[in-house]
């Protein structure tokens, strides 16, 4: 029900998108002002998905994404008024472009952080996949759907359609049930739960990667978006309806391969085989778009882009999904989608002052030849994680365990009222291990970042090199007590290797410390 209300929904986005795009080319026609409408509806998210992710982790995630969707209904329908009585300039249309985007940016993290608990784990590299099939359906039916009606019924039409398709996708919310999570600790605060969202990036490898290489491949292929509308009706001479047709080319091509895309992944056997052979692909679709001069080659490159566009969004999309455990997916998708739609709205900008300065030809070309070079050059960040030495044996050794707190302090921490908590475990290490050691601490340097430590040090003992003393600070004893709920069993299976190369008579020693200011006098 969810999955069929969002393809109503999507397809009437790129109804909405198809007929800005178009407007903006009869209010004001150059390169630079129809890439602004490209960059009005990407921006958004580089700027709120942040904050989206934290509200859609800390609130009610179905009555979130229905107050979006109402939000995106509400703008969708005065832009269509505005249009029918003439009352809409080529800025207006930027500042509501804009304002349906920050519906947008409000609803893509919360979308995303929902799948995994509509499908089971091992069904979500599918599931994500069919999102990306949905997604690019509706980019095949869509646009050409906008171009027919702007054609028959005016652009006012396709706004208002797509303000109709939204009232669907809440009908499909409200509708469904979804189970409250049973949560003992507090809600996070929204200041909080951001830092906590951007600490766990921060020291998340895979997620890295998969920001780097979003960016190094939208921000090239954002040509496309910012300059197809111009391609149409300055380079190929035609209308509306073929610029709607070459859209529903492009999502032609993207669920064709969506259908194939396990398969692919399979033969090639690594996620970031997958991008780089998507974006060499796109490289040349887009400088083939550049060169066209007829429809028929300029609808093959766009098939063929929309083919690269599916194989290394949802390649990406799934390494990021998989990097985030639940309690910050909504974050870390957020700060995924604020980086790949930032640099879409940049690159946006960029390739139109391109297209006014240069032409229509050499910004595409520039971009396909470019586009590539940057897929090389970042090659090298491996989206899959490597296997970990010690596998499941390591679990098996015993964890350090902190004392309980004293009667008099537990009353005081459970009434909510403590500053930093300083956590310290101490190590013995065989000075012939100590190479191995700051191999494993490294690792656990990212775990207790990614947990919620403010700062985290390593110390060695001057006079007796095999004492080690491991000291990390969280923010209060309610975030001390998080980190074990946002532990993975990776993160666990980090600890326990450190843990073995401990040497004594039990497990490393571990404690806890209030920060308490002393009174002056």
């Amino acid at each position: 029900m969810l999955w069929m209300a969002s393809l109503a929904s999507n397809v009437g986005l790129w109804v909405q998108n198809t007929g800005a795009g178009w407007l903006m080319t009869s209010l004001a026609p150059s390169p630079l002002m129809v890439s602004l409408v490209q960059a009005a509806t990407m921006l958004p998210v580089f700027l709120f998905a942040l904050p989206a992710g934290a509200l859609a982790d800390i609130l009610d995630r179905r009555l979130y994404l229905i107050a979006a969707q109402g939000w995106i209904t509400l703008v969708a329908l005065l832009l269509a008024a505005l249009t029918a009585t003439g009352g809409l300039g080529p800025w207006g249309l930027i500042a509501l472009t804009f304002a349906i985007g920050v519906g947008q940016a409000a609803n893509f993290p919360a979308w995303a952080a929902t799948t995994p608990e509509l499908v089971p784990r091992e069904d979500l590299v599918g599931a994500i996949a069919l999102n990306g099939i949905g997604f690019n359906l509706a980019r095949a039916v869509g646009p050409a759907l906008g171009g027919f009606v702007i054609a028959a019924l005016g652009v006012a039409a396709a706004f208002a359609l797509n303000a109709v398709t939204f009232l669907a996708l809440i009908a499909a919310l409200l509708a469904w049930r979804r189970p409250r999570p049973s949560a003992v600790l507090p809600k996070e605060h929204f200041l909080g739960a951001m830092r906590a969202g951007v600490r766990f990036v921060a020291a998340s490898p895979p997620m890295h990667a998969a920001i780097l290489r979003a960016c190094a491949f939208f921000f090239f292929t954002a040509a496309v978006w910012a300059l197809l509308p111009l391609v149409v009706r300055e380079r190929l001479g035609l209308g509306p309806d073929a610029f709607g047709l070459m859209l529903a080319a492009m999502g032609l091509g993207s669920v064709a391969t969506g259908f194939v895309l396990p398969r692919i992944g399979a033969r090639l056997r690594e996620r970031g085989r997958t991008v780089f052979a998507a974006s060499l692909l796109s490289g040349a679709a887009v400088a083939l778009l550049g060169l066209a001069t007829h429809w028929v080659p300029a609808a093959l490159a766009m098939v063929v882009f929309g083919a690269a566009w599916i194989g290394a969004a949802s390649t990406l999309q799934t390494a990021a999904q998989l990097a985030s455990p639940a309690w910050v997916r909504a974050r870390a998708i957020g700060i995924y989608q604020l980086s790949f739609f930032g640099a879409l709205a940049l690159g946006s900008v960029l390739w139109g002052w391109v297209g006014s300065a240069f032409g229509l030809p050499l910004a595409l070309g520039a971009a396909g030849v470019l586009g590539a070079a940057a897929a090389v050059a970042v090659r090298g960040w491996r989206l899959d994680p490597a296997p970990a030495a010690g596998g499941s044996d390591a679990l098996a050794v015993p964890m350090p365990r902190p004392e309980d707190a004293d009667a008099e302090l537990a009353r005081l921490l459970a009434a909510g009222r403590s500053g930093r908590v300083l956590e310290v475990v101490r190590y013995r290490i065989d000075p012939a291990d100590r190479a191995a050691f700051l191999r494993a601490m490294a690792e656990v340097r990212r775990v207790r970042q990614r947990g919620g430590a403010l700062l985290w040090r390593l110390y060695e003992d001057i006079a007796h090199p095999e004492r080690w003393v491991e000291l990390w600070a969280v923010e209060s004893w309610t975030e001390h007590l998080r980190e074990a709920d946002r532990m993975t069993e990776e993160d666990r299976a980090t600890l326990a290797r450190a843990a073995a190369l401990h040497r004594g008579d039990g497990p490393p020693e571990a404690a806890r410390y209030l920060n308490v200011v002393p009174e002056e006098g």
